[in-house]
C-alpha cells in the first residue's frame, strides 16, 4: 500500500458478534481532506474510534507517521468557571507548560530554550488566534469572557471545537462538527477547514461542506471501504458509474419499466398514445440512475396535502414577542401565503426559534397583531420532539395516541408515508436510529395535513441520502414551509425567500444565499471570486433566477394538481363504464331491449367523456415534462 499520512490496512472490527468493518483499507495522503461517509449504522464512528486508538481492530493495522499529533472532538462538553477564551488557550498544553516554566525557571540556559520554543510555536499571537476562532464560531468579545457554566450544552461544544481547532493537530478528526452550529458558524468552519494545512478526516452529512472542503471521500458500505477522489458530487457520479457496471440499479430500473409498461398497456388500442409511451420508455433507458436515495423505501418522506386555504395564512403587523417581560423580537411585519418557502437566517441566539414559535402560536404577541386563518393547521418540528419520544413505545403506538379515534388503516397509512410499514411500525423507539426518530417526529406533526410546516433544524441525525429525500418531499409538498437549517444545500433547494433575524427584528434579505455567505465571511473572499474570464452574476440577477425558479415550481405544482384531478376523473369514468359493462352481462337487463339500448347509449357517452379526460390527462403530463425540461 502507498504511504500516506494515515494508512488503514485490512481493518476488521467485530462488535457484539457482528462484523462492523470488514477488511477496510485506504491510504489517506498528507494534507488530504477526507469525508468519511455512509448510511447510518455503516460503521463511520467505529472507524474513527479505530483512528484515535479507542478501538483495537480485530484484524489489520493502522499506521501513522512517527510523532504525528491526533486531534479528536470529544463528546463531553467542557465545563467550569473558566471562560471560553481561557479554555481554548489552555488546550495548547505545550504553550501553557512553557509559559509557566518561563515564570519559574532560574536556569539562564533553560530560559533561553523556553523562549526560543515559545517563538517557534508562535505563542505570543495565541490569544489573537484563539479569539478569531471563537468569533468565527459565534462568540463575540463579551461572550468569550463569560464562564463556561453560563452556556448551554450546544455552546459548550462550540468551545470544545474551538479548542481542538486551536491546537492544530497533524490529523484532525471531526465527527458531525456542525450539529451544534448555526448556518453562519457552519459557513465559517467550512472556510476554515478548506485552508487547514494538515490532514482532516470528517464525518459529515453536509453536502455543501463535503463538496467545498474535502479532496477525497471514504465510503463505508456493508463493512467495506472505497476511497474516491473529489467531493460528494464527484463521489456520487463515480459511484453511480460503478453501480452501473455492477448492475446494482437493475431492480429500480425494472420497476420503472413496469410502471411505464402499465402506461403503454392502458392505451394499447390507441396507437398514438402507445407510441408516446414507448418514446418515454426509450428516454428512461437513456437516463442515468439516481443515487440510492430513491432505492431504499425506508427513506420515504411523503407529506400529506392540505386542503386549500385563501391567502394569507398569517400576517404579522408590528408584532413583538419574547419570554416573560423580556422582549426578544419587535417591529415584525411578515406575510405568509399558502405556497411560501421561507428560510430564517441569523446566528443562534438572535431569535429564529422565537419567531418560529410565534408563527406556530406557541408564543403570544406582546404588542402588535398576529392574524392567522382560523382553519390553518401548523406542523412544528424541533429536536425536542425527537428527544421526548417514548423510547418504550412503538411508532404505531405513538401514532395511535396522536390520531385518537382514527381507523387503524389511516394510522398505518400515515406511518407508511414515512417508511414505517409492516414490522417497522412495531419496533420500539429506543431501537431506532436518530434519523429514524426524526422521521417519526415528522410523521407525527404532519398527521393532520398541515397548511404550514415549520422545521427547526430538521436535518440533525439525517444522512446525506435521507436529507435529499426530505428535500424532494418538501418540493412536492403543497403547503407553506418555514425552515431553520445549518444545511446550506437544503436551504438553497427549499427556500424561495430569505428572512434575516438580527438586531431584535426580522427583515427580508434582499439577495441570494451566496450574497449572505459573502456577508458572513467578508466580501472579497478569494473563494468567492468569479472564474477568470467570467463575470460574476449580480445580486439582481441571482434574485431574478430565484424568482424564476419559484415561478416554475409554482407552475409545476399547479399542473400536478390538475394531473391529480384528471386521474381522479379518469378513474371515476372508468368505474362508471365498468358498472355498465357488468349490468350488460345481467340476463334480466339484456332481456329488456329498451333498458339495454339506454345502457349502451350511456356507455357511449361515458366512453366519449373518458377519451376526452384521458387526452386532457396526457396533455397535462406532456406540459409538466416540457416545463421540467
Amino acid at each position: 500500500m502507498a504511504r500516506g499520512m494515515l494508512n488503514l490496512n485490512a481493518i476488521t472490527v467485530r462488535l457484539g458478534g457482528r462484523t462492523i468493518i470488514d477488511r477496510a483499507s485506504a491510504a489517506i495522503p498528507p494534507g488530504g481532506k477526507v469525508g468519511l461517509i455512509g448510511r447510518n449504522g455503516a460503521g463511520k464512528s467505529t472507524m474513527m474510534k479505530v483512528m484515535i486508538g479507542e478501538i483495537e481492530p480485530d484484524e489489520g493495522e493502522m499506521a501513522l507517521p512517527s510523532g504525528a499529533r491526533i486531534g479528536y472532538l470529544q463528546q463531553e462538553a467542557p465545563h467550569g468557571t473558566s471562560s471560553p477564551l481561557e479554555t481554548v488557550l489552555a488546550a495548547d498544553k505545550e504553550r501553557a507548560a512553557l509559559l509557566e516554566e518561563s515564570e519559574t525557571t532560574t536556569d539562564p540556559h533553560r530560559i533561553g530554550e523556553v523562549h526560543e520554543r515559545l517563538l517557534a510555536i508562535d505563542a505570543w499571537t495565541a490569544e489573537a488566534r484563539a479569539a478569531r476562532i471563537l468569533v468565527g464560531l459565534g462568540f463575540d468579545e463579551a461572550m468569550q469572557a463569560r464562564p463556561l457554566d453560563s452556556y448551554s450544552g450546544g455552546w459548550k461544544m462550540r468551545v470544545a471545537l474551538a479548542a481542538l481547532l486551536f491546537t492544530a493537530p497533524d490529523l484532525l478528526l471531526l465527527d458531525e462538527p456542525s450539529n451544534h452550529l448555526d448556518l453562519e458558524a457552519t459557513l465559517w468552519l467550512e472556510n476554515f477547514l478548506r485552508t487547514y494545512p494538515s490532514t482532516v478526516v470528517i464525518i459529515s452529512h453536509e453536502r455543501d461542506l463535503l463538496n467545498k472542503v474535502v479532496t477525497h471521500i471514504l465510503h463505508l458500505e456493508g463493512g467495506k471501504s472505497t476511497l474516491y477522489t473529489g467531493g460528494y458530487d464527484a463521489f456520487e457520479r463515480q459511484r453511480r458509474e460503478r453501480l452501473n457496471q455492477l448492475a446494482a440499479t437493475a431492480s429500480k430500473q425494472q420497476a420503472e419499466r413496469e410502471k411505464l409498461q402499465a402506461f403503454v398497456d392502458r392505451w394499447r388500442a390507441k396507437a398514438s398514445k402507445a407510441k408516446q409511451a414507448q418514446s418515454r420508455m426509450k428516454a428512461l433507458e437513456k437516463m442515468k440512475p439516481i443515487a440510492s436515495v430513491v432505492e431504499d423505501p425506508t427513506l420515504s418522506f411523503d407529506f400529506p396535502s392540505p386542503q386549500e386555504l385563501k391567502p394569507p395564512l398569517i400576517t404579522l403587523d408590528m408584532a413583538s414577542t419574547g419570554y416573560g417581560d423580556k422582549t426578544i423580537l419587535e417591529r415584525l411585519n411578515l406575510r405568509i401565503d399558502p405556497d411560501e418557502r421561507i428560510a430564517l437566517l441569523g446566528q443562534n441566539g438572535n431569535g429564529k426559534t422565537t419567531l418560529a414559535r410565534l408563527l406556530a402560536a406557541q408564543l403570544p404577541p406582546m404588542t402588535g397583531e398576529v392574524n392567522a386563518s382560523s382553519k390553518m393547521q401548523v406542523g412544528y418540528f424541533t429536536q425536542y420532539q425527537v428527544e421526548e419520544l417514548d423510547v418504550d413505545a412503538t411508532p404505531l403506538e405513538h401514532m395511535t395516541r396522536q390520531m385518537e379515534g382514527a381507523k387503524p388503516g389511516a394510522v398505518r397509512g400515515q406511518l407508511g408515508r414515512f417508511g414505517f410499514s409492516g414490522e417497522r411500525a412495531l419496533q420500539q423507539v429506543g431501537s431506532l436510529s436518530g434519523g429514524e426518530r426524526a422521521r417519526l417526529a415528522l410523521a407525527l406533526i404532519t398527521r393532520d395535513a398541515p397548511h404550514l410546516l415549520i422545521l427547526d433544524e430538521p436535518t440533525n441525525h439525517l444522512d446525506v441520502d435521507t436529507r435529499e429525500a426530505l428535500v424532494q418531499a418538501l418540493s412536492a409538498y403543497d403547503g407553506a414551509v418555514i425552515i431553520v437549517s445549518h444545511d446550506r444545500h437544503m436551504v438553497e433547494l427549499v427556500a424561495d425567500r430569505l428572512v434575516l433575524v438580527a438586531d431584535g427584528t426580522a427583515q427580508p434579505f434582499d439577495g441570494s444565499l451566496d450574497d449572505y455567505t459573502d456577508l458572513v465571511l467578508g466580501r472579497g473572499e478569494n473563494d468567492n471570486e468569479p472564474e477568470k474570464g467570467k463575470a460574476a452574476p449580480s445580486a439582481a440577477a441571482r434574485k431574478k433566477d430565484r424568482k424564476q425558479a419559484a415561478q416554475q415550481r409554482n407552475r409545476e405544482k399547479a399542473i400536478r394538481l390538475e394531473i391529480r384531478d384528471a386521474e381522479k376523473e379518469v378513474e371515476r369514468l372508468a368505474k362508471k363504464r365498468a358498472a355498465i359493462d357488468t349490468a350488460l352481462l345481467d340476463p334480466a337487463i339484456t332481456a329488456d331491449g329498451k333498458a339495454t339500448a339506454d345502457l349502451m347509449k350511456q356507455r357511449g357517452a361515458i366512453e366519449a367523456e373518458l377519451e376526452r379526460a384521458e387526452a386532457a390527462w396526457m396533455a397535462k403530463e406532456d406540459e409538466l415534462e416540457q416545463i421540467a425540461a
